[in-house]
């Protein structure tokens, strides 16, 4: 890896940590020892081919997935144990939360509530979990559908928007959390084509306005070497290569990041 990559000279401690890290879903291992850290303000694209652990990665920093083995922290706090009377303990629920309150997730589906508005949709978490006024989350909320587009769709409900609309809101629901990291898990996969543009323009905006980190699993090879500091090839659960984006695509280090990139660009 470059000096440049690992961004550690600009900042002192890793916001995310994974040490030694596997995970297996009965007989098949998905992630294999796997080290990684990621420095605040990063922007880190995730590639690779299907089932090589990218998700899996997202979806334990976000404590939807337990591991097997290793350690990950964020932003200094070890996700799945905890300090208690100076001895190091499983992590409660209470401390999950407290982890959890750090990072937005925005996934391959929208999962948004289809009985709420969009403005419901993007005020419900800022008011029941951060004890925000009514008034503050839906300034806040205004605020992020101004930045993703939908400011004239406050009253509209899920059913009501296309894809890449809903997607937006999506995004708009994450950010109102003012999480300090954000993952977005192949956030264009579901949606028609002609759709996906929208959703990445977004993206491009956040990372380049805002100072959050990123950790973005896609398959858009092009969105990836436009805004990532890093990108991260994975295959069988381990890194096969991690460095910046010039690198990887036009010079990379490893046969198998040569042959993927190859078949996605022919594709």
């Amino acid at each position: 890896m470059t000096e440049t990559s690992t961004g550690s000279m600009d900042n002192d401690r890793p916001i995310i940590r994974m040490c030694g890290v596997s995970k297996a879903f009965g007989d098949l291992r998905v992630l294999d020892g796997l080290d990684l850290e990621i420095y605040p303000g990063q922007k880190i694209a995730l590639i690779g081919p299907s089932g090589s652990g990218k998700s899996t990665i997202l979806r334990i920093c976000m404590t939807l997935e337990e591991i097997d083995a290793g350690r990950v922290e964020i932003a200094g706090q070890s996700i799945w144990t905890m300090t208690r009377n100076g001895a190091e303990v499983p992590a409660d629920r209470a401390h999950l939360r407290e982890v959890r309150r750090h990072v937005g997730m925005v996934f391959q589906h929208f999962n948004l509530f289809p009985h709420m508005n969009v403005l419901r949709n993007v005020t419900e978490a800022p008011i029941h979990v951060l004890g925000l006024r009514r008034d503050e989350a839906e300034q806040r909320a205004s605020e992020l559908l101004d930045l993703v587009g939908l400011a004239d769709k406050v009253g509209a409900y899920p059913a009501q928007l296309s894809g890449g609309q809903q997607q937006r809101v999506a995004i708009a629901r994450a950010l109102a959390m003012r999480p300090r990291i954000m993952l977005f898990d192949e956030v264009t996969s579901a949606l028609d084509p002609e759709l996906v543009g929208e959703v990445l323009n977004v993206l491009r905006t956040l990372a380049h306005e805002r100072a959050m980190t990123m950790l973005i699993v896609t398959h858009e090879i092009g969105f990836a070497r436009e805004i990532a500091d890093r990108v991260v090839f994975m295959e069988d659960g381990r890194i096969v290569e991690d460095d910046v984006p010039e690198v990887i695509f036009t010079r990379p280090n490893h046969q198998r990041t040569r042959e993927f990139l190859n078949a996605v660009l022919r594709g």
